[in-house]
């Protein structure tokens, strides 16, 4: 990943700034560690704000932000949304609910922030080779200080996403879509902490075999 060019607010930290991709990274120097276990990766081309103005990639362009897993991952606080619940031709509908697996993290079950990585690859919402990319990845599965100051609120992720197309998208063909969403991603403690919250854009490449067969996820680039 997807996992992942993240803009922080004034007050988000370094993994804060990780997260907001789980799958690019705008990261200040230092904050590397941080982002390669968020599973961040900035793309090779730069991408627009997260305004909703294109321009989009085109089919052409190489898809390298990944969420990459690094151990087995249990069952994030409030659940994620499962593949089998959405209607597989709606590409809208899979990738929403393939972001919100991507940028759900929860301290008290997952190990490191790539955890995300692992429930979206083992659930069905990526291509083979896309998830088969993400667990070639051996990324550190124990976040920095922020994750650890996470883990002592024992904190967990709400997502919330907004549609962001506009008039640069490609148009579907019958095997390939491109959706753009703007992703906000806030940390919750169960000890009723809650952290800053981080917003992005994030620009998903869908795949099909064919005309009304199911969309999968084939990659993610971030702004």
């Amino acid at each position: 990943m997807i996992h992942p060019l993240a803009r922080r607010t004034a007050a988000a930290s370094a993994l804060t700034l990780a997260l907001a991709l789980a799958v690019g990274g705008c990261a200040r120097p230092g904050d590397g560690d941080d982002a390669r276990a968020a599973g961040t990766e900035r793309s090779a081309s730069p991408r627009p704000a997260a305004s909703g103005t294109g321009p989009y990639p085109t089919p052409s362009d190489p898809v390298e932000v990944s969420a990459p897993p690094a151990s087995p991952a249990g069952t994030p606080k409030g659940g994620v949304p499962r593949a089998a619940d959405v209607r597989r031709t709606d590409p809208d509908a899979v990738g929403a609910g393939a972001l919100k697996v991507l940028w759900t993290f929860d301290t008290a079950v997952d190990d490191g922030p790539s955890a995300a990585g692992l429930r979206a690859t083992d659930a069905g919402w990526l291509t083979t080779g896309y998830a088969d990319q993400l667990r070639s990845r051996r990324a550190d599965s124990v976040g920095g200080a922020q994750w650890r100051e996470w883990k002592g609120h024992r904190a967990y992720t709400t997502v919330g996403l907004t549609a962001a197309d506009d008039a640069a998208r490609p148009a579907d063909s019958g095997d390939e879509a491109w959706r753009q969403w703007i992703v906000t991603t806030t940390p919750r403690g169960r000890d009723n902490w809650r952290g800053e919250a981080t917003t992005i854009a994030a620009y998903v490449r869908l795949t099909r075999s064919g005309p009304g067969k199911a969309w999968q996820v084939a990659g993610v680039q971030l702004q």
